[in-house]
C-alpha cells in the first residue's frame, strides 16, 4: 500500500537525524503528518536510534535499538504517520521491521549483502542510499541483491560525491541513471550539502543550498524528496549545520508538490 503510494506520488521522508527525545520527535512529527495531509502526499517520519558512522567517539549515537523502537512505535501511534529508520548490521533488520515500514540502508553500507539481504528478508520497502563512491549506475547491484533476496520494493536515493576532502558534490545524471532501473529514485537534500568531517571532529555542511538541491533534483525526475528537521538544528545533536528548520518545513516543500 504504501510502496503504491510512492510510485504514484511526490514522496517525502522527514524528520531529526537522531532520536534526541521522545519530545522532539512529537514536535516534527505533528508537523510532518500536517505538511502530508495539506498537500495530500506521501510522507514518512525518519529518525535513527544510532548514529553508528560520527566522526569522533565522543559524539553522540543515540538511545539504541530498544528504546529507539519503542520512541517509533509511540510516533506511529499518536500521529498514524509511517516510519523509517536506518540499520548498519544484519541482526538489526528483524527487530526493526517489527515497527518500521521502510528500512534505510546507509550510504557507507549499501555494498554489504548481508545487511541488504536481512533486510529484504524482513519483506518490508528498502531504501538503499547510494554511496559518496559509486556512480548511479552501479546502484544497480545493491539494488539487485534486494531482488534477488525475494523483495521487489526497493528505493534508491541519491547524496552525492566525495569530492577532495571534506566536501560533497552532486551529480544529478545519477537520478536520472538510476530511474532507468524502474525503483522510485529519492534526492537526500540534506546530506548532499555535507562537508564530512570538515568542522573540526564532527561534520559540517550549509542548509542554504537544501532547498535548491530538492529542486534541482525534481528538474532531473526525482521521485521523492529526503530532508532532515528540527526546531533548532543550531543546537542538535547531530547534523545540526544540514538540517531544515522545523519552520522552513512547508515552504521548502511546497515548490515540490
Amino acid at each position: 500500500m504504501l510502496f503504491d503510494a510512492i510510485r504514484q506520488k511526490p514522496f517525502f521522508i522527514l524528520g531529526p537525524c537522531v532520536m534526541e527525545n521522545q519530545e522532539l520527535l512529537y514536535t516534527v512529527a505533528e508537523q510532518v503528518a500536517q505538511v502530508g495531509q495539506k498537500y495530500n502526499v506521501p510522507v514518512i517520519f525518519k529518525s535513527s536510534f544510532d548514529k553508528a558512522n560520527r566522526t569522533s567517539i565522543h559524539s553522540y549515537r543515540g538511545p539504541g535499538i530498544e528504546k529507539g523502537m519503542e520512541m517509533l512505535q509511540n510516533v506511529k501511534d499518536k500521529f498514524n504517520l509511517p516510519v523509517t529508520t536506518d540499520i548498519h548490521e544484519p541482526y538489526q533488520a528483524e527487530i526493526a521491521a517489527q515497527v518500521v515500514d521502510i528500512l534505510q540502508i546507509p550510504a557507507f553500507l549499501c555494498r554489504q549483502t548481508d545487511l541488504l539481504v536481512a533486510a529484504a528478508k524482513t519483506g518490508k520497502i528498502v531504501n538503499v542510499k547510494k554511496a559518496q563512491f559509486l556512480s548511479g549506475q552501479d546502484m544497480f547491484y545493491p539494488a539487485q541483491k534486494v531482488i534477488e533476496a525475494g523483495n521487489e520494493q526497493v528505493i534508491l536515493t541519491e547524496r552525492g560525491n566525495m569530492y577532495g576532502y571534506n566536501n560533497l558534490a552532486v551529480d544529478f545524471r545519477n537520478i536520472y541513471d538510476m530511474k532507468k532501473f524502474g525503483y522510485p529514485v529519492c534526492m537526500d537534500c540534506t546530506h548532499s550539502v555535507q562537508r564530512p568531517g570538515g568542522a573540526g571532529g564532527k561534520t559540517g555542511g550549509d542548509r542554504t543550498f537544501v532547498p535548491m538541491m530538492a529542486l534541482a533534483a525534481k528538474a532531473f525526475g526525482a521521485d521523492g524528496y529526503f530532508m532532515e528537521i528540527h526546531p533548532d538544528p543550531d543546537n542538535a545533536l547531530s547534523d545540526g549545520p544540514n538540517m531544515v528548520k522545523l519552520q522552513d518545513l512547508e515552504k521548502t516543500i511546497e515548490p515540490l508538490v
